[in-house]
């Protein structure tokens, strides 16, 4: 089953950013390399995940990404700090493994 997903991501200085994807994954690495240097997202580091609801109907996950869109700033901080008070990074950087090479295998 495919599954959409509505995201904030916020700036060390907490500045906002809603988006919706059926990759999360994928966004996220976009988002966190900072590849378009023009965009919102990029001008203001913003990378930390503080909010993601999941979907089943793409539809549906638009809907909620527009009503999100449409609130107020202290509605959205609210909505956050429900979830996650801290604003913690649910998505923390993975450090991919180091290559390893057969010939510096020890044994």
């Amino acid at each position: 089953m495919k599954l959409y997903y509505v995201y904030i991501l916020a700036s060390f200085r907490r500045v906002l950013y809603i988006g919706v994807t059926g990759n999360l994954e994928k966004r996220l690495a976009y988002h966190r390399s900072l590849e378009n240097t023009n965009s919102f997202t990029a001008r203001y580091g913003i990378t930390r995940l503080v909010y993601v609801e999941e979907f089943t109907e793409v539809n549906q996950a638009i809907a909620r990404e527009k009503q999100l869109k449409s609130w107020r700033r202290t509605k959205k901080i609210r909505l956050i700090e429900r979830s996650n008070p801290d604003w913690v990074d649910l998505a923390p950087v993975v450090v991919p493994p180091p290559h390893t090479d057969p010939s510096l295998r020890s044994g």
